[in-house]
């Protein structure tokens, strides 16, 4: 038997350069919410319901978070790089998978990865280090207790050490590979196994 593998591309989106569509007002479009704008929280994020949660409301308040009362139409897709569908109506969520693939968009169906591009996976954040967590969309629940396990582990002060790395980064002379080599050497302490 094959053994399955992770074939997904990670990348780090820069989300305040981009226009991002939440369909769904209840329960997992605010956990979606919620989960961008904590580690985007410049992120331009529309989101499309007839209702919206307290809380949906109030996590909007000081960010770019358009609420729009209304059900979901093709329109709204115009302008949006990323989409991601939360309805409890499966109809609607393909609905606006088959859209965004005429379109060319990003889409997310919250819970159903056969109609996902992307998944939201988990995120360690320390000042300039982030960290993404994928479980391929099999299994939110290890991504978050990963991500858990990741927080604690790694030292609060790993910023001040990115920091002053990029600082000597800018005083070293010679073209990118010798630079590269330099900081290769410079960084090894940080994975060394200890001597037994």
């Amino acid at each position: 038997m094959k053994k399955e593998r992770n074939n997904l591309y990670p990348v780090f989106l820069k989300a305040k350069n981009l226009n991002f569509l939440i369909v769904g007002g209840g329960n997992v479009a605010e956990e979606k919410l919620h989960f961008l704008l904590k580690s985007s929280p410049d992120a331009k994020v529309t989101v499309v319901s007839p209702f919206f949660r307290q809380q949906t409301i109030d996590r909007a308040k000081g960010h770019c978070v358009t609420l729009v009362k209304d059900i979901y139409r093709k329109q709204y897709l115009q302008g949006r790089h990323a989409v991601i569908a939360t309805t409890d109506i499966p109809e609607v969520n393909i609905q606006v998978w088959k859209d965004c693939r005429a379109e060319a968009k990003l889409v997310n169906v919250a819970d159903n990865p056969p109609y996902c591009d992307f998944y939201m996976g988990g995120i360690v954040t320390k000042g300039n280090v982030k960290i993404g967590i994928s479980t391929n969309g099999k299994s939110p629940t290890t991504a978050k207790r990963l991500r858990q396990f990741f927080e604690q582990v790694i030292p609060e002060d790993l910023d001040d050490l990115v920091k002053n790395l990029n600082e000597y980064r800018k005083t070293i002379k010679g073209d990118f590979e010798e630079k590269v080599e330099i900081l290769n050497e410079f960084t090894k302490g940080l994975i060394s196994k200890k001597e037994k």
